[in-house]
């Protein structure tokens, strides 16, 4: 009776497996049937290339299309007028996906394997347009899933502008919106197939504006003030200090106003600084510091200075947990093949990047696991990781070997490479969510993982301190 009772027990766990896989290849079957109208409205996305905070037409189409797969949708988030939240609910747990939409300033490009302009000021050169197409149609796969399997579980969209510089997610989260999330999942384009842990630098960003007195340049230059001398001042002391700060630490600034004529003494400048560090406390002390430039700089050259915090995010806190589950997924999604047509504009990007040849296999495989990883860039997505147990992956939308934030990353996301890409990303974030729902034993073993790393006495405190959303930093 003992050995009977077992084999039930074998049989019953293998056939709910089966169909536990069954129901999931279906899903994934009918979001690839999806691939057209989801392609559809990435590329509206991608013609209108709306910068930070200026996302309404891509804002509202996403917010369209959820609210028509029966999303309860709330507009307006955090005070930030194109941010948005979409949920369908069953109880059950809280799976958040996370979805952004903004384009960068002056990378126009046409969906062509050369440089020329597509005649707009911005591009979506970090591929949010499918970044956010992608998450809802991940979304809305879960929700379909949910009503038919009736399955317990809240699947969440949060619509998240102005990634590039402005840190919506930032003021998302010190306004509570994801505090009762159990987990949160997204993604990113990129040129390869990758779910190994990620790692992202901390960054406080501010704009600092020098006013002077203006003068004839020749005729009375001792009655001027130079502001433009104050932001030179600045910027030579800032890249003094270079030498005296951490080797793994960033610091980047561009001159956004110099003054509008050579024979006038400039009243007004204005530079724009990023400091950035894989610890938020260092970044803290090297803003500081740079703080402190410009004001020496203003003491020294007769003007007056002031600065604007543009934003600040955290560090990535990893969740292995998680990373591991998310890897498991891509794996066996798999990444895409390229046609002879795709194949032929590849080769001519790989040119385009230095590149002798085309290695393809990059963009149709996924890339070993590993628990570390090297820090480059930022996201706001760190300072979600820091609320709730957050996971992300990479697939492979651009060309093997594009950078991010070049045109060959614009051109390739307004072609089918883009589209297939997006899929791939669509389908392990629906995968990984399934899962999550089904074993809320992995769920509670993240969040022992998250409160570990995160540390018992954490209290999260933003960066960017108690400003208001900056809603015209790309104005």
């Amino acid at each position: 009776m003992k050995v009977k009772s077992i084999l039930y027990l074998i049989v019953f766990i293998f056939v709910g497996t089966l169909t536990a896989q069954k129901t999931k290849k279906a899903v994934l079957s009918a979001l690839d049937a999806q691939t057209e109208p989801y392609g559809d409205i990435a590329m509206n996305i991608w013609d209108w290339a709306e910068m930070g905070y200026l996302e309404e037409k891509s804002s509202a189409l996403l917010q369209n299309t959820l609210t028509n797969e029966g999303f309860e949708v709330t507009p307006g988030i955090a005070g930030i007028p194109t941010a948005f939240m979409a949920e369908f609910s069953s109880g059950g747990p809280v799976i958040a996906i996370l979805g952004e939409f903004d384009a960068l300033p002056g990378l126009s490009q046409q969906a062509i394997p050369e440089k020329k302009s597509a005649g707009n000021e911005a591009g979506h050169a970090c591929g949010h347009h499918l970044f956010g197409t992608a998450s809802a149609a991940a979304a809305v796969a879960l929700k379909n899933w949910l009503m038919e399997t009736g399955t317990k579980g809240t699947v969440r969209f949060y619509g998240c502008p102005a990634e590039e510089g402005g840190g919506a997610k930032v003021y998302m989260a010190r306004e509570g919106v994801f505090n009762d999330v159990d987990v949160a999942l997204h993604w990113h384009p990129s040129s390869q197939n990758a779910a190994s842990a990620a790692a992202a630098l901390a960054n406080i960003s501010a704009k600092f504006r020098f006013y002077g007195i203006s003068a004839h340049a020749a005729g009375a230059p001792q009655m001027g003030r130079s502001a433009l001398d104050g932001v030179e001042a600045m910027n030579m002391m800032v890249n003094m200090m270079r030498e005296h700060v951490p080797q793994e630490a960033r610091i980047h600034y561009v001159i956004t106003d110099g003054g509008k004529a050579p024979n006038v003494v400039p009243d007004f400048a204005e530079v724009y600084y990023y400091a950035r560090h894989n610890s938020r406390e260092v970044v803290r002390n090297i803003f500081d510091r740079i703080v402190k430039a410009g004001e020496g700089a203003a003491l020294g050259t007769g003007t007056k200075m002031e600065y604007e915090l543009v934003n600040g995010v955290h560090e990535l806190l990893p969740n292995i947990t998680l990373q591991q589950l998310v890897h498991q997924n891509l794996s066996a999604i798999g990444g895409i093949t390229y046609t002879a047509e795709e194949t032929e504009f590849a080769q001519k990007i790989a040119e385009s990047l230095g590149q002798e040849s085309l290695n393809a296999k990059v963009a149709k495989e996924v890339q070993p696991f590993k628990e570390t990883a090297k820090a480059y860039g930022s996201t706001d997505v760190g300072d979600v990781s820091f609320v709730v147990p957050t996971v992300g992956f990479g697939a492979a939308t651009w060309v093997p070997g594009t950078p991010a934030h070049s045109w060959q990353a614009v051109a390739a996301g307004g072609t089918s490479i883009g589209k297939k890409g997006m899929m791939v990303a669509a389908k392990t974030l629906t995968a990984t969510a399934m899962d999550l729902f089904n074993n809320p034993d992995i769920i509670n073993k993240a969040k022992i993982e998250f409160e570990e790393r995160r540390g018992k006495d954490f209290a999260y405190e933003p960066l960017l301190g108690d400003r208001p959303p900056a809603l015209d930093y790309r104005k």
